[in-house]
């Protein structure tokens, strides 16, 4: 399961004209969205909604974004959602329930000029979910973040590739970056359940296969037998979401992948199929 809310949704074609033809930048509460998907059984259940600002409420622990909510109840972040997938508009309906096993309050600048940073909320979770339509429930680990910046990300990056991984010394996650001035980053953390945060070395890079739309893939590893792509879960123009076997702090795990190229997201073909995936994007 993977749940995105958006404030100021960055893959939002409307979002993206209005930065093209309004002289001032736009509120980033015009347009605002909320992404989830369920994997289940080699089935996807995928909804992008994007909302018109009177049908958002923003407060400091909450976010309401048409019928679904996030909010922090006590020690865990809970989300009541009620979306309709793309296409055929079938109903998303639950309650999502992460716990935190200790929070971490360091955002991480991912360009030279701190323009974006990446904030590792809760790197180690406890999840439970129980879905309505469709029928399922679940629980086990977890894991919630945030991105945020003071210009479009393709104003400020080529690209990047993000993983996370299970350790049994805690949580692993790489962030590689293209910034658009400056040098390439490399960032590997891991975050332990004591609070801690180590440098991880994970120095020998790998290509992946490309995706279906030609999107190169590439992971970093320890030194050894190479990282193993064992499925793609999203596969678009710009982005893709991919489970990977890799190795890492000498453990052989399975980790999910990210790959972004914001190079490809700009382009007008790319941006002229995006409605297609959004509901309600175009009247935001």
């Amino acid at each position: 399961m993977t749940l995105i809310a958006f404030v100021g949704s960055v893959f939002s074609p409307t979002y993206f004209r209005a930065r093209a033809r309004e002289a001032a930048p736009p509120q980033a509460e015009r347009f605002c969205a909320l992404n989830l998907v369920l994997y289940r059984d080699g089935r996807r259940h995928w909804a992008l909604t994007e909302h018109p600002r009177d049908r958002v409420q923003r407060e400091a622990d909450v976010l309401a974004l048409g019928g679904s909510t996030l909010a922090w109840e006590d020690d865990a972040l809970v989300a009541r959602v009620d979306e309709r997938s793309a296409g055929l508009g079938l109903p998303l309906r639950g309650t999502i329930r992460l716990r935190p096993r200790g929070r971490w309050t360091s955002p991480l600048a991912l360009d030279p000029a701190g323009r974006h940073h990446w904030w590792a909320v809760a790197p180690l979770a406890a999840i439970e979910v129980e879905m309505e339509r469709p029928g399922l429930r679940f629980s086990g680990s977890g894991y919630h973040d945030t991105n945020f910046g003071a210009e479009p990300l393709e104003h400020g990056f080529h690209r990047w590739s993000w993983s996370r991984a299970e350790l049994r010394r805690g949580t692993a996650v790489l962030y590689d970056a293209q910034p658009r001035d400056g040098a390439p980053s490399e960032h590997g953390l891991l975050f332990r359940p004591d609070g801690e945060v180590l440098p991880l070395a994970a120095p020998a890079r790998h290509a992946l296969a490309r995706t279906g739309w030609g999107l190169p893939r590439a992971t970093r590893s320890d030194d050894g037998p190479s990282p193993v792509l064992r499925r793609t879960l999203e596969d678009t123009p710009f982005y893709s979401r991919s489970l990977v076997e890799t190795t890492l702090d000498g453990q052989r795990v399975a980790a999910m992948h990210e790959s972004l190229c914001l190079d490809r997201f700009a382009r007008p073909w790319v941006q002229r199929l995006l409605p297609f995936r959004i509901r309600r994007g175009w009247r935001a």
